[in-house]
């Protein structure tokens, strides 16, 4: 049995390259982090919440 591999007609795209595509479209569309919903969290692990907290202690903003 042969298998084919898919070959795309467009080149790759660099995850840094992504990234500016993205922050591109979102400044042309008005897209602000306030647009955005964040993961409300009801299901994390006491780990993930100790880690979130541990972070937020020392001053970062995960």
């Amino acid at each position: 049995m042969a298998f084919r591999t898919y070959k795309s007609s467009q080149p790759a795209v660099s995850l840094e390259e992504l990234g500016r595509q993205i922050a591109r479209r979102r400044a042309e569309l008005g897209i602000t982090d306030a647009d955005i919903p964040r993961n409300s969290g009801t299901r994390r692990t006491e780990s993930k919440k100790a880690l979130l907290k541990a972070i937020k202690d020392i001053g970062g903003n995960w």
